[in-house]
């Protein structure tokens, strides 16, 4: 076999693995988050001024925000349902740290402190989880589409062939969700006073990027002869090329159906879509093409799962949409936000029921056709991921509550008195007071040029394929590989952000 097939066959006929696992792995994110967060809280006390080093904070972030999630996807994945313990009781001795540190030098009682907390207005300019969501599944996919081709990384975590959960299978569904969450849809402010179209119209000038994204990495990829996995999305479809069709798809409906109304056309669209699929000879033809033989001639045999997995993601974004406008409903207090967790956790509970049903009674799920079930993990997985990065948001704003005048970059801020006319946005990272530009961090770096920073990880993915013989690599080599790989791409965006560039013309 050549270099390229056996490169192909690491990659093909994997089954994924448990529903478990994944919730676990997505765990460490917020924790490590949590604990970056508390780190820098306690440096305050400390020192009794933030970390302003720009060099030492691109090394703290990394070390904490990415260095575990290298290590949980490779050398350290057999332990992965030990790690969020470790991790978790690491965050907690710094807690306690800080807090019996302040208790010193307060004599408020710590049901008093959590009365204040529950009264605390927050900044209601942002909501920073959606931001951190969005960049962390960023920076997941851009570790897994290298990862993946070292043997460190556990087959069970790459993509399913036809039927299964593998990590990487979830990324693909993420960031489907992660976009709908920002559409402009979402933040629209004056839905009334536009033209019903003109969403998209706008639709159509700003995915170009992505088809453009998608021609440029067809054509590389089938000029150099780099390896590819066909029935992931078929022979010319790929990845770019779903964001963009299913953006378009997803105004066009939007247009003609109320915004509000979105979780209704999603059921619609993923129950049908699974009743064609279960009545007709669709799944047969997705799964072995036309004749039977997994032929691959013409345009619609050879692309046959990226271009009918569409329906799958379509509903996946309008369900989505819906999820934004719920995260819109004006809670500007960390009581509005508790009792916001907990319907976003009886949603998650219900929709595992409803996973459960599906793939006992319809089809397990599969990435490959995005079919019923795989819309409902992948919602139901992603409003979990969310739901961690809000509450390390609530858990820090608590713990700036002991040490006054703390920070932590890309987290909400406390305010005295709710602000009734300021909306909240659900994107972006917020401008300093006075016009300043916000705290340099990693997170804020990535955000602001989130599209350039997944396009870098494939440009940089291709070039370690081409220069070095990953599927044969030990496992000390392996992490120096991806270490770098992964400085790499961060440290540009870091370099951008600290100058205030962003790479966005469209």
């Amino acid at each position: 076999m050549s270099q390229k097939q056996l490169k192909e066959a690491f990659i093909s006929n994997l089954n994924g693995t448990s529903l478990l696992e994944i919730t676990v792995g997505l765990s460490l994110a917020p924790l490590c988050l949590l604990c970056r967060g508390l780190l820098l809280i306690l440096y305050y006390l400390h020192y009794g001024k933030p970390l302003s080093s720009r060099k030492y904070s691109l090394l703290l972030d990394f070390l904490v925000l990415v260095s575990p999630l290298l290590f949980s996807c490779t050398v350290l994945s057999p332990i992965i349902f030990f790690m969020p313990a470790i991790i978790a009781a690491f965050c907690a001795g710094i807690f306690f740290k800080i807090y019996s540190q302040r208790k010193h030098e307060t004599k408020v009682p710590f049901r008093q402190i959590v009365k204040d907390f529950q009264k605390t207005y927050l900044d209601p300019g942002y909501i920073p989880a959606i931001t951190v969501f969005r960049v962390y599944v960023n920076v997941l996919t851009s570790i897994s589409i290298l990862a993946v081709d070292f043997p460190q990384y556990p087959r069970r975590f790459a993509k399913a062939e036809t039927y299964g959960t593998g990590v990487m299978d979830f990324g693909v569904g993420a960031f489907i969700f992660g976009n709908a969450l920002v559409c402009p849809e979402v933040r629209q402010k004056s839905p009334v006073t536009q033209p019903k179209f003109s969403s998209l119209a706008r639709q159509f000038v700003s995915v170009w990027p992505l088809i453009f994204l998608g021609v440029g990495r067809l054509l590389s990829v089938k000029s150099i002869e780099y390896h590819e996995h066909t029935s992931e999305y078929g022979v010319h479809w790929n990845f770019f090329f779903t964001l963009a069709f299913v953006r378009l798809a997803a105004s066009l409906l939007l247009a003609v159906f109320p915004r509000n109304t979105s979780w209704i056309v999603a059921i619609n669209l993923a129950v049908l879509y699974q009743l064609v699929l279960n009545t007709t000879s669709l799944k047969m033809f997705i799964l072995h093409g036309s004749n039977g033989r997994d032929t691959r001639d013409g345009f619609l045999n050879a692309n046959r799962e990226g271009l009918l997995s569409l329906f799958g993601y379509l509903a996946i974004y309008m369900a989505s949409v819906q999820v934004g406008l719920c995260l819109l409903q004006f809670r500007n207090s960390v009581k509005g936000w508790l009792e916001a967790v907990c319907f976003l956790l009886l949603t998650v509970l219900l929709l595992f029921i409803f996973l459960h049903v599906s793939q006992a009674y319809a089809d397990p799920v599969s990435r490959r056709m995005a079919n019923l079930s795989y819309c409902i993990w992948v919602l139901a997985h992603s409003l979990t991921f969310f739901i961690g990065f809000v509450v390390t948001d609530l858990t820090l704003v608590f713990t700036k509550l002991l040490v006054k005048g703390s920070s932590v970059p890309c987290c909400w801020d406390a305010v005295k008195l709710p602000n009734a006319c300021k909306k909240p946005e659900t994107e972006g990272v917020p401008v300093g007071r006075g016009g300043k530009l916000p705290p340099i961090c990693l997170i804020s770096a990535i955000n602001k040029n989130q599209l350039l920073f997944f396009l870098l990880a494939n440009i940089t993915t291709g070039a370690v394929n081409i220069l070095i013989d990953t599927i044969h690599s030990k496992a000390a080599f392996t992490l120096c590989i991806l270490h770098l790989y992964m400085f790499f791409n961060c440290f540009v965006m870091y370099i951008l952000h600290a100058k205030n560039i962003v790479l966005k013309f469209w």
